[in-house]
């Protein structure tokens, strides 16, 4: 009979996960610092280069920090009731520069008085997670909706999808599929995203196929 893993088994787990991830900018950093050592080297695009690099650090190492106080429970994720619309334009409108150089669409449709419970700062980081995974993933000239309706939000795309057998995954810290392992992102935009709609007695859900999209569920429980 299977057993399942200890807390230890799965903070030694999620310590040599962090350390693999952070190994790969450190690794790009000391070859950048070693190529401005090289005759000719354009040392001022090196620098630039490596200035990126530690910036992604920094990004993944806050991403970990955030996830950690979610799951001690310090950030408190629901409290009051938040228009969902309003939030999620806002959050459209600040990422449309980097949807537009990515050719990604972005939309809202819904509701405008339909709440959700989580407090606005929450509500924020769940969709600036999900749109930032759609202009990474979605591909050029896909279109990513966000869909309000009471007690739950759709966020969907008409992009390259996902394959079958990397769906159950999808919302596991740092797994990327195949298709995304390129990508400079932390891997952890969507197990955030379904921690902290966890945190409210709701589920986050994903469906694909591939060439067909991704649909990611977030279904919140019925007001008491």
């Amino acid at each position: 009979m299977n057993e399942s893993p200890s807390f230890d088994e799965l903070r030694s787990g999620f310590t040599a996960a962090v350390s693999h991830e952070l190994r790969t900018p450190l690794a790009r950093i000391l070859a950048l610092l070693d190529s401005a050592d090289l005759p000719d080297a354009d040392v001022r695009a090196l620098i630039d280069q490596a200035r990126a690099e530690v910036e992604d650090a920094g990004a993944l190492i806050d991403d970990i920090l955030f996830l950690s106080e979610l799951e001690s429970g310090k950030e408190v994720v629901s409290l009051g009731e938040t228009a969902a619309v309003p939030v999620l334009e806002e959050v459209v409108r600040s990422a449309e520069d980097s949807a537009a150089r990515a050719g990604v669409a972005l939309r809202v449709e819904g509701d405008s008085s339909v709440d959700v419970p989580l407090r606005p700062r929450m509500l924020r980081i769940v969709a600036e997670n999900l749109v930032e995974n759609a202009i990474r993933y979605a591909g050029h000239l896909s279109t990513f909706t966000f869909v309000v309706e009471p007690g739950s939000i759709t966020a969907r795309d008409d992009g390259a999808g996902v394959a079958e057998g990397d769906l159950p995954r999808l919302f596991e810290r740092f797994y990327r599929a195949d298709a995304a392992r390129s990508s400079r992102g932390s891997g952890l935009g969507l197990a955030i995203v379904k921690h902290i709609v966890g945190a409210t007695g709701g589920t986050a859900e994903a469906r694909s196929g591939t060439g067909a999209g991704l649909e990611i569920r977030l279904l919140f429980p019925p007001r008491a």
